[in-house]
């Protein structure tokens, strides 16, 4: 993956009665690659929409996302999907594992959509696991693992079809200290040793001390 780029986006959503809040106004950026980039401001500002609508979650009212110049805001949503599934990891602040299935099946699930045999899709899941700490815990189901182990699970699985790109939305907002200091290692370790390109919108001022780059914004637009 060598660019994502974000040109002139705009967002409103309605708010009844005919009238519409304007969340994003003609937001232009270039994500670097292989870097940190976090999104910071206060809540209200527009970050998880921004995150949303890079990520294909969400679509702009205009302008245009471009992941290795495909504009994926143009997009059907059968395409889009398929896209998201092979391009961009995604973890967010609560992990939405699937309860009922182990580590080892949640980290399988993205990789048996993209149409990988069952019997590879475990093998990547557990060599995964292995390299976010949890190699002792992948039969355990969502329950029985900490908030941390948790969401490093949610990280793997991020990881299952080998993004080059991850988002993730304040992924230590429900962490206690020691926790989030171990994800934003990770993080760290995801940039420097796997080559991934990292944006996350964040609140955490130790993960802002470890940004490459590091997005403000403020009202719906990029604070210069």
């Amino acid at each position: 993956m060598n660019s994502i780029k974000a040109e002139n986006i705009t967002k409103s959503y309605s708010t009844g009665l005919g009238n519409r809040l304007q969340i994003l106004k003609d937001i232009s950026l270039e994500i670097p690659r292989n870097k940190i980039s976090v999104i910071i401001g206060a809540s209200g500002a527009g970050k998880s929409t921004l995150l949303h609508i890079l990520g294909g979650l969400d679509k702009p009212d205009s302008g245009k996302v471009l992941i290795d110049e495909h504009d994926i805001s143009s997009f059907s949503d059968k395409k889009l999907s398929s896209f998201r599934n092979t391009h961009i990891g995604f973890v967010f602040q609560f992990h939405h594992l699937l309860p009922e299935f182990s580590a080892l099946e949640n980290v399988a699930i993205p990789q048996l959509i993209g149409n990988i045999s069952f019997k590879k899709a475990l093998q990547n899941s557990a060599s995964l696991l292995k390299s976010v700490g949890l190699a002792e815990r992948m039969e355990h189901k969502p329950a029985q693992l900490s908030g941390g182990e948790q969401q490093r699970v949610a990280v793997a699985r991020a990881l299952a079809n080998a993004p080059k790109l991850i988002l993730a939305d304040e992924p230590t907002g429900n962490l206690d200290t020691e926790n989030s200091e171990a994800l934003n290692r990770l993080f760290v370790e995801l940039r420097d040793n796997f080559d991934k390109t990292l944006v996350i919108v964040t609140h955490n001022k130790d993960l802002m001390v470890l940004a490459d780059v590091i997005f403000e914004m403020q009202d719906g637009k990029l604070k210069l």
